[in-house]
This record gives structure tokens, C-alpha cells and sequence, in this order.
């Protein structure tokens, strides 16, 4: 058997009060994650810096994102806040307790999944949750009992006997999730959580990781999913190079880029663009306008007429065609550094 790295008995556990959502506002209870001046520099010939200088409050009882490419510092600062990781400077405070100074300590508040799958192989569904409840200090009683509330939750129970080995990714997903909290965890890590899942098994790890807010749980996650950034997180931050660009709620990000429409324009004759941009800045609703290959992106606020302007002024230039879309979490990632978030 696969120990799981954070042990801690079920009485050592101090609930978390559930922050209430009066709106778009949050009442905050406290800050269950407190990141400060983290910093992590792998040593060599040719140092590299993966995080620089991060600082970060995860609100309690909140579903907090961290966003943005591959190799842009998510998993190293995720390995730090788990105890996995030393930093080369600055803190991490998990309910209150330095994961440095104190490691085995703060992993008394820690489930973790990773990137990578952890299930033991020689242990059936059951099993995989079982043991770990025991390994956490439960009574037999009390780990069968949780098992078999998890495998419910999880809609695991017709599997219960089943070998990870004969899960599809998205059940062995949700049952890596499932053990994590086993010993009710102050704080859930999420590692790219929904890499390599096909889009039914991506919506139903969605649904798990909600569900875990009535819980009491703040979930931390990582993802290069725009999409899955904006379902899932009340709050995130969009990651770059190791450092935090942007730090808001997905709503708000949207929002701050100056428009609720984006106009896509290519040109036959892409000479034209800087003429059109030119005559486009004179109407009413248009906010930025950005050069594209071959074409414009407009940003734009919601108004009658402004379409039909834009197309009209874009005719007479040799327009090809035109999209429509709303703003996203790419949309600011783009903004923020120019270029697209997959790059």
C-alpha cells in the first residue's frame, strides 16, 4: 500500500465555517491560505526562477483558482503550499501554521491531488479510501463509514471492488478526490485537475469540486482551462513567468478589459487596417481596437447600432467578415501579455 503523504486524526480537525455570498460580494471569514514574497529558484549552471515573488490570500470556504500557461510557477507554488517544496524565500501560512517552520503540522490541513495519479493499485476502490481514513486515525468503524459515504458522494459504490486499474480517467479522478478529504481536510490542492478527462468526465469532476464548497472545504486548483477556471473559481489569479498579473473574481476580470462585446474583423486588403482603425475610433460604443493578422479586435460595450456601425464603416474597406464573441479569462490573458494562453 501507498501511504498518502498528510496524515492527521479526525480530532485534530477544526471545521470550517462556510462564508456566505451576499451577491457578487463575499463575506469573509478569514484567510485559510496566506502566501507571502514566495519565491523558488532551481539551482545550476543556468538558474531558472519558477516562482517570483508571489503573494496571495485564499479567502476561506472559497473555490480559488490559480491560471495560466504551462510553466508559468502553478504546480511549484502548489508543491510549496503542500510541504513538498522548499521555497527559497518567503512564507506559507495554511490556517495559520508556517508549512516551512512547521510542515507536519500544516499537513494536518492539507488534501492534496497531483497532477499524476496516486491510487494504490494493489487496493480496490474501497480500499484506497479504507486505509487512508485508518492511516489518518479513524476507527475501523469510522473509516467504513466514511468510505461508504465517499463512495455515495462519488457515485463510486458500483466500483467499490473494482481495481483503479479498471477506472476510466474520470473515475480514477474522482476517487483520488475522494480520498484526499477522506480525514476532512481544512484546505483541498487541485493539480491541473482535469488534464487528459474528455468533456463528460471534466463536467462531472466539476460537479464533485462544487459540491466540496456546501463542505466547508476551500479548494485550491491549478489549471491552463480558461473555461474551467470560470465555472469552477469564485476567485483567481492569473499566473505568468512566476509572478501573480491579475488577482480578481472571473466576473471582474472580464469585466476590466473595457468592453462586453469583441468584434473580430479581417480585411481583404489588410493595407486598409490602419485607415479603418482610424474611422472606427470615431463611433459611438467602440472602446479599444487592437491590430490582428490581417484585421481588427474591437472591444465594445452593448448597445443598439453599434454592430451594424462597425460592419457599415468596415464595408467600405474591403471587409471579409466579421465574429462576435464575449469577453473570457483568455480574453485577459491576452491583454495582460500579448499573447495566447495555450502558447
Amino acid at each position: 500500500m501507498i501511504l498518502p503523504e498528510l496524515a492527521c486524526p479526525p480530532s485534530c480537525i477544526v471545521p470550517t465555517p462556510i462564508i456566505e455570498l451576499a451577491g457578487s460580494k463575499l463575506t469573509l471569514s478569514e484567510h485559510i491560505v496566506e502566501i507571502a514574497g514566495l519565491r523558488k529558484v532551481y539551482a545550476g549552471k543556468n538558474p531558472v526562477t519558477a516562482v517570483d515573488g508571489i503573494d496571495l490570500r485564499v479567502p476561506d470556504g472559497l473555490i480559488y483558482g490559480l491560471l495560466g500557461p504551462n510553466g508559468a510557477g502553478k504546480t511549484t507554488t502548489i508543491s510549496i503550499a503542500t510541504t513538498r517544496a522548499i521555497p527559497t524565500a518567503g512564507s506559507v501560512h495554511i490556517a495559520g501554521v508556517d508549512v516551512v517552520a512547521h510542515p507536519a503540522l500544516a499537513r494536518r490541513f492539507i488534501g492534496v491531488v497531483p497532477q499524476y495519479n496516486t491510487l494504490d493499485r494493489s487496493c480496490t476502490v474501497a480500499e484506497n479510501i479504507h486505509f487512508h481514513c485508518l492511516y489518518f486515525g479513524m476507527t475501523s468503524i469510522q473509516a467504513k463509514a466514511r468510505t461508504a459515504q465517499l463512495l455515495e458522494q462519488f457515485r463510486l459504490s458500483d466500483r467499490a471492488q473494482a481495481y483503479p486499474q479498471a477506472l476510466s480517467g474520470g473515475l480514477a479522478q474522482r476517487l483520488q478526490i475522494a480520498r484526499a478529504i477522506a480525514h476532512h481536510p481544512r484546505v483541498l490542492f487541485l493539480d491541473e485537475p482535469s488534464a487528459g478527462l474528455d468533456p463528460q468526465s471534466r463536467l462531472a469532476m466539476w460537479e464533485a469540486v462544487q459540491a466540496l464548497r456546501s463542505e466547508g472545504i476551500t479548494v485550491v486548483l491549478t489549471t491552463h482551462y480558461m473555461e474551467e477556471a470560470d465555472e469552477l473559481c469564485d476567485r483567481l489569479a492569473i499566473i505568468d513567468h512566476g509572478k501573480i498579473l491579475v488577482e480578481d473574481t472571473p466576473a471582474a476580470l472580464k469585466a476590466s478589459i473595457g468592453g462586453d462585446k469583441i468584434f473580430e474583423l479581417r480585411l481583404n486588403e489588410p493595407q486598409n487596417t490602419m485607415q479603418l482603425q482610424s474611422r472606427l475610433r470615431e463611433l459611438s460604443g467602440v472602446n479599444t481596437i487592437e491590430p490582428t493578422d490581417g484585421g481588427l479586435r474591437i472591444l465594445a460595450n452593448t448597445q443598439d447600432g453599434v454592430l451594424a456601425a462597425v460592419v457599415t464603416t468596415a464595408s467600405s474597406f474591403g471587409l471579409r467578415d466579421v465574429t462576435t464573441t464575449e469577453p473570457s479569462l483568455e480574453t485577459v490573458f491576452i491583454r495582460l501579455t500579448g499573447r495566447d494562453l495555450r502558447e
